[in-house]
């Protein structure tokens, strides 16, 4: 069984910021550069890749760009699958059944895919947490924990 570290939007768009100033994004890398450490594989989930370099492209910050194909290529990366796709739809129904939508009907809705891909992680075997800054949608699906608290 493996300690798996799923990077959400927020970590990852911290650890990948090429301003070395800002405080938070130094701590949220010195914090990236740990994990392995602990024991701990980071996972980069596709739809937090898909999430923070959209964002990017629209503001055309290239040496965020690079800055996340670097980490992109440093560590493990799980793309979206069709068996993601069927689970993510699962929670999403799942959650709207309970009243505890975590988006917009209409939306695509990420945070349910990033919790079908960490739950399918852990159905292998492993132990899954999700490192983000938006612990609130994602713990009624996933042990989804602060950034810093793990």
């Amino acid at each position: 069984m493996s300690r798996i570290v799923m990077l959400d939007t927020g970590p990852l768009g911290m650890v990948t910021n090429p301003k070395t100033s800002s405080a938070i994004c130094q701590e949220c890398k010195l914090w990236l550069d740990d994990l392995p450490l602990k024991g701990y594989e980071v996972m980069l989930p596709e739809i937090a890749d898909y999430e923070l370099r959209r964002e990017l492209l629209r503001v055309g910050k290239v040496a965020g760009i690079r800055r996340l194909d670097q980490l992109k290529a440093a560590i493990t990366y799980r793309p979206i699958t069709t068996e993601v796709m069927i689970k993510a739809a699962e929670l999403w129904a799942e959650a709207r059944r309970r009243g505890r939508p975590t988006a917009d009907p209409k939306a695509l809705d990420g945070d349910v895919i990033l919790a079908a891909q960490a739950r399918l992680v852990a159905e292998e075997g492993n132990e899954v947490i999700v490192a983000t800054t938006n612990v609130g949608h994602l713990s009624q699906f996933i042990d989804a924990r602060e950034w810093r608290l793990i």
